[in-house]
């Protein structure tokens, strides 16, 4: 087994290197305690160290720490992008987390850049930011369904560089998480969705559609895996056919981080001995 906090290196996609999804194994667990019993037990102390780190960043921010952690998270449909929020960020209190699940741009969206409803949702310091999908939909979405023309998806690789070196200058650290699934997985799980009726709501018809669309959004990512990887905002390829070892990941990833950070509780700005004093004087 692998020492937990080498994850980090195990997960990460080499800077500026091509990516080849195929050769990457969807239902390996790379760096995992053990099985899915193990690594549950383990996912759930990693909820209360992660629990204990935001509270600290939370309350460092209140004192003028501008240090906050925005996780991204992309994937094909089913990969789990909600599902590792309800089981990694929901170990997390709420007022310090600022989550955001994109959908496709409206009118007034469109009528700005591509960044501009990103920063709108931006995490504020001493909080944690979650993206269900991202900025990166700009040039997966709009590549594959050629929804802009193919120079302007070229040049937006090097805005979001731009954009992503700025937040890292400005103190925001950057985990973005790629859930690598397979085809077979994606399918067994849109028909665990058509067959119980509480997950009927998840699924629509265009979901069968997008599956033909399966080797154009592999070479999308592939690109942008590569083009937009960056020692300030580096790519971790999680496999995602196991749901137990995806939440594992990245939550031990957001736990690397936030210990890497090392955020403390501010120094009280008042006499404590004296409001102490005047507390127990009360009668």
């Amino acid at each position: 087994m692998t020492r937990k906090s080498e994850l980090r290196k195990l997960l990460r996609l080499p800077p500026g290197e091509p990516v080849v999804l195929a050769a990457h194994d969807t239902a390996a667990t790379p760096g995992a305690p053990g099985g899915k019993r193990v690594s549950l037990a383990d996912a759930a102390r990693t909820g209360k160290k992660l629990a204990r780190l935001q509270e600290r960043l939370w309350a460092a921010g209140t004192a003028g720490d501008r240090r906050r952690v925005l996780l991204v998270l992309q994937g094909m449909d089913t990969s789990g992008k909600g599902g590792t929020v309800k089981h990694v960020i929901g170990h997390l209190d709420p007022s310090g987390c600022r989550v955001h699940a994109f959908k496709a741009p409206t009118g007034e969206e469109l009528r700005h850049d591509f960044l501009w409803r990103v920063r709108r949702e931006l995490p504020e310091p001493g909080e944690i930011g979650v993206f269900d999908r991202s900025h990166y939909e700009d040039v997966l979405v709009a590549r594959v369904r050629h929804l802009v023309p193919p120079a302007v998806v070229g040049s937006r690789y090097g805005l979001i560089n731009d954009f992503e070196r700025a937040l890292a200058e400005d103190g925001v650290t950057v985990i973005k998480c790629f859930l690598h699934l397979s085809p077979e997985e994606q399918r067994r799980r849109l028909l665990r969705r058509l067959d119980r009726p509480d997950k009927r709501w998840k699924f629509a018809p265009s979901d069968i559609d997008e599956r033909a669309r399966w080797p154009a959004y592999q070479e999308a990512y592939e690109l942008a895996l590569e083009h937009c990887s960056a020692p300030y905002a580096p790519w971790y390829l999680v496999p995602a056919d196991h749901k137990w070892y995806r939440n594992w990941a990245v939550g031990r990833l957001l736990l690397e981080h936030l210990r890497e950070l090392d955020p403390r509780y501010p120094e009280a700005g008042f006499d404590v001995a004296r409001c102490r004093e005047r507390l127990l004087k009360e009668t």
